[in-house]
């Protein structure tokens, strides 16, 4: 007999939906005063002592027997090795997942671009590649390969010269598997640190860590709560939530599948959501009844079931068009769209970190190989920020060639809106290249 579980309904027609479906969605990516303590005066002691407050903090919170920083820093020659490490069809699944991530981030590369106005006024955009990223890698008995890949390939397709990667090693523990993405990834240095410690190195550099330009990639409280105090002095990715799903279906889907697809987020962590919305109640009953079926069966079912019943939801829609309303209104990090003919609906999503479309395309194909970056925003933050890409480690100059005509033209209104402003100096620059 399947164990029940505690899955919210919710019901669209009712009077108090909204206020339901705030609740279920709040969440607040925010430290304690403790944690907070703690990490500032970690990166205080990263900036004041560089390597040696980094080899204390490994020692401390990695239980590693190190001596120095160089016992910390891995060899391209390690990365090679790993690649002789895993099984052959892991390999296979790496360098093909790797060739499809990176075909599909060539097609966001941007160029520099100009254009002559008929004065001889040039004007334009010149796109630069960051000189050095940053990749923070969870490790340990944690193996996200797929991290790897997502955020080092992106960078190196943009033409970052440098992408320095941070992995820790709790009581020695290599991930051979991780190691082995990074070199299909053409990462080009690895340092076996983590925590507050690895993000403000960094940041900040130390005498062996170069300080890099962006920090990216997925971490924990600590790692987050870091990212959050050094940027300004680079520049982050985002700060993620917990992983979310929102699987829309018109009650044709099988619903086993539609179970599963939902376990695909909600085993990632007690705080993750996973959410179903149809306007099929009799279907919302079947697959409420496949989620007790298939629970059991999961090797991560503790979690799932904490996730699924704390955070998790089936929703009734009067119709499709209210079931897209509510996507909307949630602005999923990863949207299915289990339906016939998902292209009909796509024009009037606006909010979706990735888009997932029919009745075959799990999320988890996204996760690791389809293509496009599994990094997405998170918590609603698709209403106005986008996946991880290209466009992140590329930064774009105006380009403004003045001819002495145009100069002349242009200082005559910048000279007006400028005493406009009261700002004379600003006027009085643009009038000394205006023609008598």
């Amino acid at each position: 007999m399947t164990a029940p579980v505690a899955i919210r309904r919710l019901n669209a027609a009712d009077a108090d939906f909204a206020q339901h479906l705030d609740h279920l969605l709040s969440w607040e990516s925010v430290s304690d005063d403790g944690v907070n303590g703690r990490v500032l005066d970690i990166i205080k002691a990263v900036r004041e002592r560089g390597d040696a407050a980094v080899v204390e903090f490994t020692q401390r919170f990695d239980a590693l027997d190190v001596a120095s920083m160089a016992d910390l820093i891995l060899p391209r020659e390690r990365l090679e090795l790993a690649l002789t490490r895993i099984t052959a069809e892991q390999r296979q699944a790496l360098e093909t997942a790797a060739a499809r991530v990176r075909s599909y981030h060539e097609k966001q590369k941007q160029d520099s671009w100009a254009y002559t106005e008929a004065d001889g006024t040039v004007l334009g955009q010149k796109v630069t590649p960051l000189d050095r990223a940053g990749l923070y890698v969870p490790g340990g008995k944690a193996s996200y390969p797929s991290s790897v890949l997502m955020n080092a390939i992106p960078a190196k397709v943009a033409g970052v010269p440098e992408v320095v990667m941070v992995v820790p090693t709790p009581r020695g523990e290599i991930n051979e598997i991780v190691l082995a993405a990074a070199a299909i990834a053409s990462v080009d240095r690895v340092f076996t640190i983590g925590g507050a410690q690895a993000v403000a190195a960094l940041a900040y550099g130390t005498e062996s860590v170069p300080p890099v330009d962006k920090i990216v990639g997925p971490g924990n409280i600590y790692v987050a709560t870091a990212k959050r105090h050094v940027f300004g002095k680079v520049g982050i990715d985002m700060i993620a939530g917990p992983s979310e799903i929102l699987v829309v279906c018109d009650g044709q889907t099988d619903p086993d599948w539609i179970a599963m697809d939902l376990f695909s987020q909600a085993e990632h962590d007690e705080d993750a959501q996973a959410i179903l919305v149809s306007p099929d109640a009799a279907f919302l009953d079947k697959v409420a009844a496949s989620i007790a079926k298939l629970l059991p069966s999961l090797e991560r079912e503790t979690i799932a079931r904490t996730s699924i019943e704390g955070r998790g939801a089936l929703i009734l829609v009067e119709d499709m068009t209210q079931a897209i309303e509510v996507a909307n209104r949630i602005a999923p990090e990863h949207l299915e769209l289990s339906v016939e003919n998902p292209e009909q609906y796509l024009p009037q999503i606006r909010h979706a970190g990735a888009i997932f479309m029919g009745r075959y395309t799990a999320e988890a194909l996204g996760d690791y190989c389809a293509g496009p970056n599994h990094v997405l925003p998170t918590s609603g933050t698709a209403r106005f920020s986008s996946p991880l890409g290209v466009y992140d480690f590329q930064k774009r100059s105006s380009i403004i060639h003045c001819s002495a005509a145009g100069a002349s033209e242009l200082g005559k209104i910048a000279s007006v809106l400028a005493r406009g402003e009261s700002l004379t100096a600003h006027a009085r620059s643009a009038e000394y290249r205006i023609k008598n």
